[in-house]
Formats: structure tokens, C-alpha cells, sequence
């Protein structure tokens, strides 16, 4: 039985006119049926969070070993750089060549805002708890509203 099926049995067991219980023994047996599917669930919510909370910890975990490893290649690969000094190497396990990249440096004190528009790229974000905070002391904001919800804690 779905917990709806539990809730619908349980207005069964009401008297629709006056609201008065008339099969209260069947009326025990689904609110027992009905808490224990809620614990289930509850329970099963707090389980899937503990999860998810590992897994993050776990990719911070491996996020943090794979920026060493990729710092230590490119700590290897000016090594081998200045090893080679612009030398090729190859033999039968690997080989080692270059290619020539043009990249944009800029200076210390280059001024961005010099730049023309269009060579320009330009993020805008809300600072919505800024907002939240103008608008809870009377700003009003055309076409941004507060919007109050009621948010499930299972603990």
C-alpha cells in the first residue's frame, strides 16, 4: 500500500459528516502502517544524504589528486623542456616534439577597460542575497518578487 492508498484508508475510516472515527482498530493499524512507511523513508532520505556527502568528500578527494598529478607532469614537461633544449627524443616507448602556439600576455599594468567592446566578454550574476536583503527592506525591483517555500529537514 502507497502511503496516498494508507492516507485515503484512513479518511475511509472517518465519518465524512462528523468527522468521528468509526473503525478505530483499522484506523491503528494504518497510522502504524503509515509512520512506519514515513520512518522508511526518512530514514532512506537521511541514508542517500550520507552518500551523496562521501561521494562529494570522495571527488574533492580525487579532485585534489588529480590537480597534483597534473601539476607534476607540467613540472616534468619544463624539465624535459630544459633537458632537451628544443631537441627532439624519441625511441620505442615514447616520443617527444613540439609545436608551435601563439598565446595573449598581458602586461602588469594593462587596463582592461582599454580594450574595444567587442574583444570583451562580460558575465553579469544576480547577488541574490544582496537582493533579497534590498527588496525585505522595501526596494522594489520590477519583475523580482520573494518567493517563501516550506523546505523538509530529515535529521
Amino acid at each position: 500500500m502507497t502511503l496516498y492508498e494508507i492516507d485515503q484508508a484512513i479518511l475511509e475510516c472517518l465519518d465524512e459528516e462528523t468527522g468521528e472515527i468509526v473503525d478505530l482498530e483499522r484506523l491503528s493499524e494504518l497510522n502504524m502502517e503509515r509512520d512506519k512507511k514515513i520512518s522508511n523513508v526518512a530514514c532512506w532520505i537521511k541514508d542517500l544524504k550520507a552518500e551523496a556527502e562521501a561521494l562529494k568528500i570522495e571527488k574533492q578527494n580525487l579532485a585534489k589528486r588529480q590537480q597534483t598529478c597534473e601539476n607534476k607532469a607540467e613540472s616534468l614537461k619544463r624539465w624535459l623542456a630544459i633537458a632537451l633544449n628544443g631537441a627532439k627524443y624519441k625511441d620505442s616507448k615514447c616520443s617527444v616534439g613540439y609545436r608551435k602556439s601563439t598565446s595573449v600576455n598581458f602586461g602588469m599594468n594593462f587596463d582592461f577597460n582599454t580594450l574595444p567592446e567587442d574583444l570583451k566578454k562580460v558575465t553579469v550574476e544576480p547577488k541574490k542575497n544582496e537582493i533579497k536583503q534590498a527588496i525585505k527592506d522595501g526596494l522594489q525591483i520590477e519583475g523580482v518578487t520573494l518567493e517563501e517555500s516550506n523546505n523538509i529537514i530529515v535529521q
